[in-house]
């Protein structure tokens, strides 16, 4: 049985180490019904489970090679005897192995991860059959009378997504349309789950240090660290912080882009 690395290995120009990764799992989407009155069939999920195997992940669905950011090594399906759909069916979840490379521009996106901040996703893919949930009329092809989210005897009508036929990405989204998709643990170099009580830890300890950063970077720029801004960030969330540190970090580079030009200039 092959390791996680060998099956990563097998995406990659050169070998990596297990060092050079960092692992975490994912579910990409089940069989329940969703924000959009759409579910997946248990014969979908089992086509996406290969289709999705070497999938890059990317950022709320903007389809541009500067966001790939992680890459499926690895798919399993998960049934949940005990959880159930809207509907009353079994749960079944695709769950998806994925990595990303250890860089020094991606250690706060993984702490973000780590802490749960960075959760939430959507996949893109392509079914070539929308089926009514009541009556199994392909709405694909011609109409029913049933209309999504209204009880006709004891069926909800939705739409089923069947026959996949192909998938191309999955996004890391604010609000996906199903609920359950996201980052279920992470792994370093093993698979080593965070408990939930150390989440709010993590968490803390991230604002507290992008505070800093941000008071540092005020420095920098010879901008005031007033008791306002003090009060201000204090408030803010780990979201508007990290915006706000984004924003600084944007005006440092502009400034250090107008000194070198200026330097230029005066050389000339």
């Amino acid at each position: 049985m092959s390791t996680p690395i060998e099956k990563i290995n097998q995406f990659t120009r050169r070998e990596l180490s297990e060092s050079e990764v960092y692992l975490f799992d994912v579910i990409l989407c089940d069989n329940d019904i969703d924000r959009d009155l759409e579910s997946f069939s248990e014969s979908a999920l089992i086509q996406m489970q290969k289709l999705f195997i070497g999938k890059t992940g990317i950022f709320d669905h903007n389809l541009q090679s500067a966001g790939q950011t992680a890459r499926i090594y690895d798919t399993e399906l998960v049934k949940s005897p005990d959880k159930k759909t809207k509907d009353g069916r079994t749960l079944l979840s695709l769950k998806a192995h994925a990595y990303m490379i250890r860089t020094d521009s991606n250690l706060d996106f993984i702490k973000e991860i780590d802490a749960g901040i960075k959760k939430e996703v959507s996949v893109s893919c392509s079914a070539g059959r929308h089926l009514c949930s009541v009556c199994g009329t392909d709405k694909a092809l011609s109409a029913c009378n049933h209309i999504s989210g209204k009880k006709y005897g004891q069926k909800t009508c939705y739409t089923i997504l069947d026959d996949i036929q192909d998938a191309y990405e999955w996004s890391f989204v604010a609000v996906p349309a199903q609920p359950a998709a996201g980052v279920t643990k992470y792994f370093k170099t093993a698979s080593v789950s965070v408990p939930d009580a150390e989440l709010s830890q993590l968490l803390s300890e991230l604002e507290q240090q992008t505070r800093s950063e941000i008071f540092t970077l005020c420095r920098n720029q010879a901008l005031p660290v007033s008791k306002a801004l003090c009060t201000a960030a204090e408030k803010m969330d780990l979201r508007e912080l990290v915006q706000f540190k984004k924003s600084l970090l944007e005006q440092e580079h502009s400034l250090s882009q107008a000194d070198v030009q200026l330097a230029d200039f005066r050389q000339k």
